[in-house]
């Protein structure tokens, strides 16, 4: 009887565990050329993420960005992660001059940029600016 017990309570905590934790809606993945030229061109919305792993304001912008994607209207939302000390020629190409820059596309068009920027509502802002 204890171990059915033991069973009913495990999977309570583990359905509370799923509603309790936020569910991001958007896709994260690592930055690939190839990969962004193609969510470009079948005009999903992207945002590229210029990190670096030593940098406060990247994972302040971090925190932010999988907070707010966690609402459904960012379920189409390809966040690529371009990794500042790695990925030189990818970032450069993007014209790009420091990490914690943030930049916006709806399909091949740019809708917009932040650089060093934490604030809240202007990293929402910029991620509204890709999936209108």
């Amino acid at each position: 009887m204890n171990a059915i017990k033991v069973s009913a309570a495990a999977l309570v905590l583990a359905s509370l565990a799923s509603v309790a934790a936020p569910v991001h809606a958007a896709d994260f993945r690592e930055f690939d050329s190839t990969a962004f030229a193609a969510a470009q061109a079948a005009g999903e919305p992207v945002l590229v993420d210029v990190h670096a792993w030593w940098c406060p304001v990247c994972l302040s912008q971090n925190r932010t960005i999988r907070k707010l994607v966690a609402a459904p209207r960012y379920d189409r939302l390809v966040v690529f992660r371009l990794n500042y000390d790695k990925q030189k020629d990818e970032w450069k190409r993007l014209q790009v001059s420091k990490q914690g820059t943030l930049i916006a596309y709806r399909g091949q068009t740019e809708t917009g940029r932040l650089a060093f920027q934490t604030d809240a509502a202007k990293i929402e802002a910029l991620l509204n600016s890709a999936v209108r």
